[in-house]
């Protein structure tokens, strides 16, 4: 989730989050991360939840956050995180991040694209600053393929970016993918088990890959 100033919001997600662990976030957190070598770029880190997940072939982690009480949340858990993965915590947003064309192995973003006002912009972001034939690990909701759960979506997306801190819940996010990285696996789930009306229920989690040449 990309909150520029959002503090009320900020730690109604925090909260949030923290119970979705227990349903089985933590698994899915553990698949989106599994593999990963170098150094990894994470856009959108929230409070630090994937932190504890990084795989030891992980070089670094520079995690980029721009809301302030999320990223500070970030901070504590990257110096709390129970990993040999040095994590640094940064400010910056998706549509400028921090980082050299080419400087990171893989690009991490997890419930981020709902958010971002520009998701085409962000993906090129992602493309910049992943070297040649790097890897975009993505976790996000998306519009239904289900024609009456879209509707449903389009109805709720009236009021949800005004409640949720700008979270769209209709986005053709692995559609926008796939226009700017080769998708190498993607799978479809509904998540939370147990919330079959919520409208950031339909999910995908995925692997991308920026072209070699």
């Amino acid at each position: 989730m990309e909150l520029v100033k959002n503090p009320m919001f900020a730690r109604y997600f925090d909260r949030c989050g923290a119970r979705l662990e227990e349903r089985g976030g933590r698994e899915l957190r553990g698949e989106l991360l599994a593999g990963l070598s170098g150094r990894v770029l994470e856009v959108g880190a929230g409070t630090g939840l994937n932190f504890p997940h990084y795989p030891p072939e992980v070089r670094q982690v520079v995690a980029v956050e721009p809301e302030p009480y999320l990223r500070g949340r970030a901070t504590q858990a990257a110096a709390a995180a129970p990993v040999p993965v040095p994590v640094r915590v940064t400010d910056g947003t998706a549509g400028q991040l921090p980082a050299a064309d080419g400087e990171f192995d893989a690009v991490v973003s997890s419930g981020l694209l709902c958010s971002v006002s520009d998701a085409a912009a962000a993906l090129a972001e992602f493309r910049r600053v992943l070297r040649p034939g790097g890897e975009l690990r993505f976790w996000e909701h998306v519009r239904s393929r289900d024609p009456v759960f879209a509707f449903f979506q389009q109805l709720a997306d009236l009021a949800w970016p005004h409640l949720m801190g700008g979270c769209h819940v209709q986005r053709q996010t692995q559609a926008a993918i796939g226009q700017a990285f080769t998708i190498e696996a993607c799978r479809g789930f509904r998540f939370p088990p147990g919330a079959p009306l919520s409208p950031v229920a339909p999910r995908i989690l995925g692997v991308a890959r920026k072209p070699a040449g």
